[in-house]
């Protein structure tokens, strides 16, 4: 079983992090400039975390469906 904050594709890292600042600029918030994430306000970064999980959610939600209209990509 993996542990808390582990990934089960631990290839996927670089991915989801890359949709966690997709999903900061679309939503209009500043990211840290040193990669530090915990001097942000939990309002922010549960934001953030809410709609990364949204739109992953619809992704497997269209991948079971087999609706592969749209770009297939977060």
């Amino acid at each position: 079983m993996a542990s808390k904050n582990t990934p089960v594709v631990p290839q996927s890292l670089r991915a989801l992090d890359q949709l966690k600042y997709e999903v900061a600029s679309e939503l209009g918030i500043a990211t840290p400039q040193d990669g530090y994430w915990g001097t942000m306000m939990t309002r922010d970064t549960g934001a953030i975390g809410g709609h990364m999980t949204r739109k992953l959610v619809a992704l497997g939600e269209q991948m079971l469906s087999g609706n592969s209209g749209q770009s297939g990509r977060f």
